[in-house]
């Protein structure tokens, strides 16, 4: 991994002179930023980026117009200024006024969607997870260092100075020796019903929402929330809102790769209903040269928090363990009784992070950089495939390939819709 870094801030270096000529990167102008998906995360894409001062939203995008508008009139009336509004993603990144562009479509767009900003010379925000497949996810960090793009992952807890601090105690052994993260996601996710086949609705465009993946009948089943219940455009809840914690886990523990061995085991108990990702998941993920296991629990229904953490991580190690709450505390406690340690509450701004790196051009100032949006994606993507599977799995992570395992290694890709590839050689 430390060649990897080394590379990633060389590339960085290399494009400061480049693009202090340019200028819409200079100090006294404001970074033209586009805002792709509007329906859901969008809007708080918008909101944090105009909360920057040294950075403006020029052009909403969304392939349904409905909500596209209705967005454009809202910003116009909060912020006096009238955003371009374009359906087609593609027109965004043709346009030589657009710096950066944030992404929040469905996660199926994602990678694509950011491959393709990088092409584009435009820099990147991407809603986790970073990748719909393993495949893409490796691509998109090819494509950020290739195009020298600053490409900033979705995890915002990156960015609290609370996690970072949690974090800072791991690694200097406040907790002793760290073998163990436990990942949790107990969201309340009630049935979604069953819902057939419809005609488009007006304002829609149907193709583009479908994009790289496999074209289904429109159904509300799908558009607009609950795709992410279904593995063409989703990949349940360790793969929503599980990553910032897949991503936490990786990080607590210090690891910087995939892991060698990973089983999983879930399913749906609750609910008669369209959902076809598993309700129930537990996933285990060994790396058994470092004695490190990350556990990843997904419960969507009436349950219990533990220490408090419904929606977090919890860090083991042999004096103690350590627990992260949402995204902006952390509590330690000390020994078989439990006695109280070290613990804060302290947010962040992710995309004054994201804008921060922008203007210097330096990887070094991230804090979610493209290497964690492929990692911890990825780990998300290894746990549903042995889900899938029904058995454990051996993965080389050197490779990022299934051991001996063909039919598992058909898991780490997909078939692209024509038009829509995300490519080999970006």
């Amino acid at each position: 991994m430390s060649s990897r870094r080394t590379f990633v801030a060389g590339a960085g270096g290399m494009l400061i002179s480049h693009l202090a000529a340019s200028k819409a990167m200079s100090a006294n102008d404001k970074l033209r930023v586009a805002v792709i998906g509007l329906n859901g995360r969008g809007k708080d894409h918008v909101q944090g980026v105009m909360s920057q001062p040294d950075a403006e939203v020029t052009c909403l995008c969304d392939v349904d117009l409905v909500v596209a508008n209705k967005r454009a009139e809202d910003f116009e009336k909060k912020y006096g200024k009238k955003p371009k509004v374009v359906q087609d993603l593609r027109r965004v990144f043709d346009d030589k006024e657009i710096d950066a562009v944030t992404i929040a479509t469905p996660n199926h767009w994602h990678s694509l969607a950011a491959i393709w900003a990088c092409q584009a010379g435009k820099d990147v925000y991407v809603e986790k997870p970073g990748s719909h497949n393993i495949f893409e996810g490796r691509k998109l960090v090819e494509a950020a260092h290739k195009y020298n793009r600053i490409v900033q992952h979705g995890v915002q807890l990156r960015s609290s100075e609370a996690v970072q601090e949690a974090v800072q105690h791991l690694r200097k052994g406040t907790i002793g020796n760290v073998y163990m993260s436990r990942g949790l996601v107990f969201r309340w996710r009630p049935s979604i019903g069953k819902k057939g086949t419809e005609p488009v609705p007006e304002g829609l465009d149907y193709n583009m929402w479908t994009g790289p993946a496999q074209m289904e009948p429109f159904s509300r089943r799908i558009v607009h929330y609950n795709w992410h219940w279904t593995w063409n455009y989703g990949n349940g809840d360790v793969g929503n809102q599980g990553i910032h914690e897949t991503d936490l886990c990786m990080w607590g523990l210090g690891v910087e790769t995939l892991p060698a061995k990973i089983t999983a085991m879930g399913g749906k108990f609750l609910f008669d209903d369209d959902k076809i990702t598993p309700e129930v998941l537990t996933t285990l993920y060994h790396y058994p040269d470092q004695k490190k296991l990350i556990q990843f629990e997904v419960r969507p229904w009436c349950t219990n928090a533990e220490d408090g953490a419904s929606v977090g991580n919890i860090f083991y190690g042999s004096e103690g363990y350590l627990v992260v709450n949402d995204y902006d505390s952390y509590q330690i406690y000390f020994g078989r009784k439990k006695e109280k340690g070290p613990g804060r509450r302290a947010g962040g701004d992710h995309f004054a992070n994201w804008i921060k790196a922008i203007r210097s051009r330096k990887t070094s100032d991230q804090n979610g950089p493209v290497e964690s949006a492929h990692l911890a994606s990825g780990l998300a993507h290894l746990g549903n495939i042995s889900y899938r599977l029904g058995r454990v799995l051996s993965f080389n992570a050197a490779t990022e390939k299934f051991v001996n395992d063909k039919e598992a290694d058909t898991y780490l890709t997909r078939n692209y819709r024509k038009g829509f590839e995300v490519p080999a050689k970006v």
